[in-house]
């Protein structure tokens, strides 16, 4: 078979502990598979996550044992089950799924379509206990407008308390007083609340010559979301 060949298939079926997916797709008439590597990215890029149903195209090599095809430079297309949750979640995101772990990152696997979405969570999140997989729980979806990294959110959350004490201290804009743990020449990064909430510090080149790691600076939170902390120094 012609290694400069594009093809165009369907992912049927994705095996998420040993990284490789299986591809259905037509050739000379006939209908075949084959299957490629999902940890082995192209062209040096992030390995996609792929998912059933994801339409793709791809150009065939012999395996690295030469005893088979196997298909590489696989580029995702368009996923029609994928277009039809962003449709449904425009009008409710709201969706049912089963918490899957796979080589320790967190999973939802959507109750009707059987899509894996990654679960994103919050670095100030509290982790599901191991006993919520494969019990169904409610979640969102997120980056909906890059349907080939869209993402699963939990509805319900729970953050560690120097979150919340975060949140407080933002929403009185109280001040802080926070430790330099590391300088670099790309910022002052801090701990705050101990050192479960870290933060980084903008600083000119002047002001990082006269400070230490180890040092408390007093700080004020101006920017805080679930995923995003931004401080400011007080003088």
């Amino acid at each position: 078979m012609d290694e400069q060949i594009i093809h165009k298939g369907k992912i049927s079926y994705v095996n998420y502990e040993k990284h490789f997916a299986t591809i259905d797709y037509s050739y000379n008439n006939k209908h075949k598979s084959v299957n490629c590597k999902t940890d082995a990215p192209d062209s040096g890029k992030k390995p996609q996550h792929y998912r059933l149903g994801d339409e793709v195209s791809f150009q065939m090599k012999l395996s690295d044992r030469g005893d088979k095809m196997t298909a590489y430079n696989v580029k995702y297309r368009h996923n029609e089950a994928i277009n039809l949750l962003i449709q449904r979640a425009a009008i409710e995101n709201r969706f049912s799924g089963y918490l899957k772990k796979i080589d320790d990152e967190y999973f939802i696997k959507e109750w009707e379509s059987y899509i894996l979405f990654p679960l994103q969570l919050s670095p100030w999140e509290v982790p599901p206990a191991s006993t919520a997989e494969n019990v169904a729980i409610s979640f969102s979806l997120v980056n909906l407008d890059k349907p080939n990294a869209i993402k699963a959110e939990l509805f319900s959350h729970f953050y560690i308390p120097e979150y919340k004490k975060a949140e407080l201290h933002f929403e009185k804009q109280f001040d802080i007083n926070a430790v330099v743990s590391k300088i670099t020449p790309y910022g002052v990064y801090l701990d705050l609340f101990g050192d479960k909430v870290q933060a980084k510090l903008n600083l000119s080149h002047e002001e990082k010559e006269t400070i230490k790691e180890g040092d408390i600076l007093k700080v004020q939170i101006t920017f805080l979301t679930p995923n995003k902390l931004v401080v400011k120094k007080i003088s």
